[in-house]
């Protein structure tokens, strides 16, 4: 299986910090979204060979790819490369800013960080036109994936959506959902709300498995899955989705 083809400058310096600290190290990509506009990245290998997949992640309103510091690696851990991006519509927080989003002199809104998305996948299946390329979504982006999706076809080959809704004015994620024939994971926050919302989308999916993890300690969006976040329902969470990562993409 393929790995994605990291920039050759960087390639040495990572492989060399990686060995030094016995750590997996995250190295920097530049790709653009599917009109063109510069986006922001960061790409992290898995600790074993071959691959088990690659997961693209998404990160929610207001926020960057910092979101997924602890868990990028958690994912590297399992066996799957990974590639975290800055989308345009989101902002400053975990320590660093959206350098996507600093390139606009505003924040164009949800639906607009659809051709980031695009062009995320578009430059994985580029360098990795086989194997398998989950994308995951955190919030307004879990309503996103289930679009691209929907649009990619056989290039997606499972969902991962935390804490997705009706987010996108004037687009029914629902109606997408229902072309998607992938395997789909959902889960979102112990509120009762977002549950019975993540469960309306997921209900209407026709790809096979599709799960829902309600947890009893939860947080919103993928910060379900961090402990700094989540400290009492972390772990269960990365249970449900080490459950389903072992249905679609087996070591």
């Amino acid at each position: 299986m393929s790995r994605v083809a990291l920039p050759r400058r960087h390639l040495a310096a990572v492989g060399v910090a990686a060995l030094a600290s016995g750590a997996a190290v995250a190295a920097p990509v530049s790709l653009r979204a599917a009109d063109g506009l510069a986006v922001t990245g960061e790409a992290l290998s898995a600790s074993r060979v071959p691959a088990r997949g690659m997961v693209l992640l998404f990160h929610m309103a207001g926020s960057n790819l910092g979101e997924y510091a602890t868990i990028a690696p958690a994912f590297a851990r399992r066996g799957f490369d990974t590639l975290a991006i800055d989308q345009r519509s989101g902002g400053p927080g975990w320590g660093r800013r959206n350098e996507t989003a600093a390139r606009l002199p505003r924040d164009p809104g949800f639906m607009a960080a659809m051709p980031d998305l695009e062009g995320a996948l578009a430059y994985v299946r580029e360098r990795r036109p086989q194997g398998g390329v989950l994308v995951l979504g955190s919030s307004y982006s879990a309503a996103l994936v289930f679009l691209l999706a929907a649009g990619a076809g056989a290039s997606v080959s499972a969902v991962l959506a935390f804490s997705p809704g009706e987010y996108l004015s004037g687009v029914s994620v629902r109606a997408a959902a229902s072309r998607v024939a992938c395997p789909v994971f959902v889960t979102q926050d112990s509120d009762r709300a977002e549950q019975a919302g993540a469960a309306e989308i997921l209900a209407v999916v026709p790809g096979r498995p599709r799960r829902q993890f309600n947890p009893v300690a939860g947080a919103h969006g993928a910060s379900i899955l961090r402990e700094d976040r989540n400290p009492r329902g972390a772990a269960a969470a990365w249970s449900a989705v080490d459950a389903f990562l072992d249905e679609v993409a087996p070591a």
